[in-house]
């Protein structure tokens, strides 16, 4: 005969009670899940028995309405103007064959207006460079980087038109001025 462990187990009287146990807890334990069964079949029913809810109707889809582009015959703002067109062409140019002032290399904001100077009835206004040397300038002196010309000197200010380039490609005029420093 060979060996079975069963066979040691079914001679032990308390381990026959334990396997009989066993079982009789498997057996509880299969006919529980029925109920539980029953009461998802019942929450299934009592739900199907329930009014349904009320969906809102879909809202209204209004027709689109197509626009028709007129300007495609226009020049395009991407682009750039042509000669002869707006304000930026009047003519105003910078004199190229001038010679150059000596303040004409500084910036305006880094000049100062540090006084006057009237000699033979003749007015003079004093400016004064970064690295601070003093010049002389009168009216029709050109100073800035601007093409600033000096128009006017009074003992406050000295007064000077600059021309700059517009936005149409071209330049033109700016007043500008350089104040006393006190």
């Amino acid at each position: 005969m060979r060996y079975s462990p069963m066979l040691k187990l079914s001679h032990t009287p308390g381990l026959r009670l334990l396997g009989a146990a066993i079982v009789c807890a498997g057996y509880a334990a299969l006919t529980a899940c029925p109920s539980a069964d029953s009461d998802l079949a019942r929450f299934i029913e009592d739900t199907k028995k329930e009014p349904g809810g009320r969906v809102e109707p879909l809202p209204e889809i209004k027709p689109y309405e197509t626009f028709v582009y007129t300007a495609a015959d226009m020049r395009s703002p991407f682009l750039p103007s042509t000669p002869g067109a707006g304000a930026g062409y009047s003519g105003i140019r910078p004199d190229s064959k001038r010679n150059r002032e000596f303040l004409e290399q500084f910036s305006l904001d880094t000049l100062k207006m540090v006084g006057t100077l009237r000699l033979g009835g003749h007015m003079f206004g004093l400016v004064q460079t970064k690295d601070g040397l003093v010049h002389r300038v009168t009216a029709g002196n050109h100073i800035g980087q601007a093409e600033g010309k000096i128009t006017d000197i009074t003992p406050a200010k000295i007064s000077l038109i600059e021309i700059v380039p517009d936005s149409l490609g071209g330049y033109m005029e700016r007043p500008a001025a350089l104040a006393l420093n006190e």
